[in-house]
This record gives C-alpha cells, structure tokens and sequence, in this order.
C-alpha cells in the first residue's frame, strides 16, 4: 500500500479557453461601444431641432407682428384706402404672387426702408439667419419664408372672408447641413385694414 496520497487532476483554464473568452468579450465591449457611439452622435439632434423651433416661432412672431393694411403703412393713403388699388403701393400687390417687399427697396435689416407689412416677408431667404439687427446669427440655420392668401381656405373659415384678407405665413428653418427642417405656419387677419399699426 501506498502512503501517498491520491493525485487530483489539476483546474485551470486551458490556453484555448483564455483566448476565446478574450475574444467574445472583446465583441461583447467593441458592439456596446457601437451603440454607445450612434446615442452620443445622436445626442445633439435634440438640441438642433429645439434651437430650430425657436428661431421659426421668432421669425414666425415678428412677421405675424407686423400690420396687414391695403396701403404701405408709410403711404400718404393708409389711414383712409379702402382697397389697395387706392395706394402709392399696394401691400394687397393686386393680386399678384408675394414674393418681395412693396416697395422693392425695402429689406429685414434696413433701418430707412425696413419690412413694415406681413407681406414684405413673401419669398425672403437668409442662410445663417440672425436676428432682426442683423446680429447673432445663427451659423448652420437657414430659414425661408411663404406666404400666400388664404381668406377662402381658412380651416373652418366662414365664406364672409375674401380670399386677400388672410394670409397663410409658412416659416422653414433648415438645419444639420440641410438634412432636417422644422415648419411652422401662421394665419394673418386685414383686421385693421386701414390703420398703420
């Protein structure tokens, strides 16, 4: 008989098992890396799309602001017009499409001869839109402006309202190299056809 004492098979990881281990939590970390990465790329679209938001609403806001008379509100006329026939410039721009100022000269950012009616805005277009000093401007925002009548296709509209006393306003600000856009759309009322504010 032998004192010894019974010789017990060794436990272990063999080489072969380290290696593939190594392996498999390698592609478990390198796809969770993956995913990690898409959400944090992902993560600024929020912020893009709110900032977007904010510059429509703004646009939308200070076009909606402005008057909506049959006269230029700097015409000799604008206090006593009762259709845009009977003004120097007809805001109304006898039925013709709003796709620039009236006057022509008139701009955003003028200070002599500044957008003055809600449909001066018809057509305008500003890459890296700021405000309306013409400061701040925000770089990779692009904003661009429709308006057109829409007195007899006003949602629950009743049929008292002429085609030229409302105007639909469509701001678009593009964004994220022009892959995404936000849209908002307003409705403006002649509820004051001839006054100067």
């Amino acid at each position: 008989m032998s004192t010894n004492p019974p010789l017990r098979r060794m436990t272990g990881l063999t080489m072969v098992e380290l290696i593939m281990f190594i392996v498999v939590v390698s592609v478990g970390i390198a796809g969770i890396l993956m995913v990690f990465n898409v959400a944090v790329k992902g993560s600024a679209d929020p912020m893009q799309r709110k900032q977007a938001i904010a510059i429509a609403e703004a646009l939308l806001t200070e076009i909606e602001q402005h008057p909506f008379t049959y006269c230029d509100p700097q015409d000799a006329n604008v206090l006593t017009a009762t259709a845009g026939n009977q003004c120097a410039n007809d805001e109304d721009k006898g039925g013709a499409a709003l796709t620039a100022p009236t006057p022509a000269g008139e701009t955003r950012y003028s200070l002599s001869t500044p957008f003055n009616n809600v449909a001066d805005y018809g057509g305008f277009t500003k890459s890296n839109i700021d405000d309306i000093s013409g400061n701040n401007a925000m770089s990779g925002y692009s904003a661009s402006v429709t308006i057109t009548r829409a007195g007899n296709g006003l949602p629950q509209s009743p049929s008292a309202v002429p085609d030229g006393a409302a105007l639909r306003i469509q701001v678009t600000i593009t964004y994220n190299s022009g892959r995404d856009s936000v849209t908002l759309t307003g409705y403006r009322l002649r509820y004051a056809p001839n006054s100067a504010g």
